[in-house]
């Protein structure tokens, strides 16, 4: 007989895990003690449930399998639900474990205790107490299997104190090997015909084509066809944005550069549609057709309802249209790349302000200057993002992590501490607010303690500078969004840190070469001058009411 706890994390190790990431508290004890004897699973004690989320959803991200985090019940378990909806809608595979007062038998009344399957029904893809240890294997397999399948998102399972010690003969189940369902040949044959019907056909890559087989097969029909194509803020980095294909990023909804390439085409073609981003276009009666390309057949709203749909595996998907496809001569996408090219010359004309505080675009260039292909940028919230959406040329997948879904601020540092552990060799930043680096930034410790190598930027405005943006936009006065803030510098070394302090444009390329090339934690204040804001991003306070 086995107990139950030790079987958990027996099914946990059946799974692949590495890492589970959390707080603990009274009622995990039985786990606790079971995860202690795993040669596998190694404990990442975080200072906040909610970073611990953020790491596993983050670690899920980059390995596609689910990241597991921990919390007991009541306050533990509620402080995970931001990250469950930063995974479940960002599309990043996590399972959680919560802890539970006995359920055969308690005699501490309704003290702690919430109903937190039910509480977090709305926001995962499964969730379940687990009420009998003989049922662990399989709800355990289940959980897996709903975290990882596309759409990733979030699973929960609890675990009862009383439950955690029973006796089992219970074993693990083995995962199954699974495919993806094949996209029709007849959809995909009406799909190649429009494509080569259309005068100048454009490529759209959302959040769904942010897989590495997809970003192969993208590849090679760009390179094929010579199709131009852009991304959305999910989609970034999925094909080399030094393609000469390249369009550029909608980080904006419209009335950006990368919109008159969209204006000049006549159908648009949306691999990974996703509509929990910002549409990167508006689709109107009468306009521009669309082909939608997805796992799942497009949600209609007002502003999207495309007239052809692929539906299946995606990376499938482009490989059975490249095979199809021919170039076509008549095909005119020149007018797409001018607008990237003004876009560039745009940006090139600002990247030599030498301002101090700092100038957003003379930022994200000599951060991208100073990163390294394979480097990974995570950004918390805040009107930063924006700028490194649009700027920032991402030459590889998955190395700008900016949340466009929940859009929550404080994952950033959490964010970018998962991924040095899953890529320790690779050169790791957050880039963060002020505001959003203060609501997580006792991960500082946690950071120290594993000894990881990363960098982290902190935009530093006293404010909440996105919302006083907004405000200013909707013609309030300027109130109730500023604040003080520590001594970054001496708040990191309080920690064990090393902090360093921008006071001149001139010595931000050597101070961030230098902290990328340092080991351990290197936090950098950098003060940030958002005065340009309504010039280069706020053309149409209409347009950005959607963005905002």
């Amino acid at each position: 007989m086995t107990k139950a706890s030790d079987l958990l994390v027996q099914c946990l190790e059946n799974e692949g895990c590495e890492y589970v990431f959390g707080v603990p508290g009274e009622e995990n004890l039985d786990f606790l003690d079971s995860l202690s004897r795993s040669t596998q699973i190694r404990l990442i004690l975080t200072r906040h449930e909610q970073g611990a989320g953020f790491m596993a959803a983050t670690y899920g991200r980059h390995t596609g399998k689910a990241g597991v985090c921990l919390a007991t019940l009541g306050p533990g378990a509620t402080n995970l639900v931001t990250a469950a909806a930063y995974a479940t809608l960002g599309g990043m595979p996590m399972l959680m474990i919560t802890g539970q007062k006995p359920i055969k038998k308690s005699k501490q009344g309704r003290f702690q205790i919430l109903d937190v399957v039910d509480m977090m029904r709305p926001i995962t893809k499964y969730t379940h107490q687990l009420a009998s240890a003989d049922n662990i294997p399989a709800r355990t397999r289940e959980a897996f299997r709903l975290a990882q399948e596309e759409k990733p998102g979030a699973t929960h399972l609890e675990l009862p104190e009383d439950i955690a010690h029973d006796p089992t003969d219970a074993t693990p189940i083995a995962p199954s090997h699974v495919r993806r369902p094949v996209p029709d040949a007849k959809a995909i044959a009406a799909a190649v015909r429009a494509i080569e019907a259309a005068r100048a056909p454009i490529l759209v890559i959302g959040a769904g084509a942010n897989r590495t087989m997809t970003s192969r097969m993208l590849n090679l029909l760009v390179d094929k066809t010579g199709i131009p194509f852009l991304t959305t803020q999910l989609g970034k980095g999925v094909i080399d944005e030094r393609h000469p294909k390249f369009v550029g990023c909608a980080a904006l909804s419209s009335g950006d550069f990368v919109h008159a390439a969209i204006r000049h085409a006549d159908l648009i073609v949306n691999i990974g549609h996703d509509v929990i981003e910002k549409p990167p276009f508006f689709m109107t009666t009468g306009g521009t057709d669309v082909i939608h390309v997805s796992n799942r057949s497009a949600e209609v709203d007002p502003v999207y309802f495309p007239q052809i749909e692929v539906i299946g595996d995606i990376a499938n998907a482009v490989w059975q249209i490249t095979e199809a496809i021919t170039r076509q001569q008549h095909w005119a996408c020149s007018p797409m790349l001018a607008a990237r090219a003004a876009e560039v010359a745009h940006r090139e004309a600002a990247v030599t302000d030498l301002r101090c505080p700092i100038y957003p675009q003379y930022l994200v260039d000599q951060v991208r200057k100073a990163m390294p292909s394979d480097g990974i940028i995570a950004l918390d919230n805040g009107v930063y993002k924006l700028w490194f959406a649009r700027n920032y040329t991402a030459h590889q997948a998955n190395t700008v992590l900016l949340d466009n879904a929940l859009a929550t601020m404080g994952a950033g540092l959490p964010s970018a501490m998962a991924s040095a552990m899953v890529y320790p060799g690779r050169k790791v930043m957050a880039i963060c607010g002020d505001g959003g680096f203060m609501m997580n930034s006792q991960e500082m410790e946690t950071a120290v303690r594993l000894g990881l190598d990363i960098t982290v930027l902190i935009l530093n405005d006293n404010s909440y500078g996105m919302i006083r943006w907004k405000q200013a936009n909707m013609g309030f006065r300027d109130w109730g969004l500023s604040y003080g803030n520590p001594d970054f510098v001496k708040y990191a070394e309080s920690y064990g840190a090393h902090g360093h302090r921008v006071t001149s444009a001139e010595m931000l390329p050597d101070l961030l070469a230098s902290c990328l090339a340092a080991k351990g934690v290197q936090l950098i204040e950098c003060p940030v001058d958002y005065s340009d804001n309504d010039r280069i991003l706020n053309k149409d306070i209409k347009e950005l009411s959607a963005v905002l």
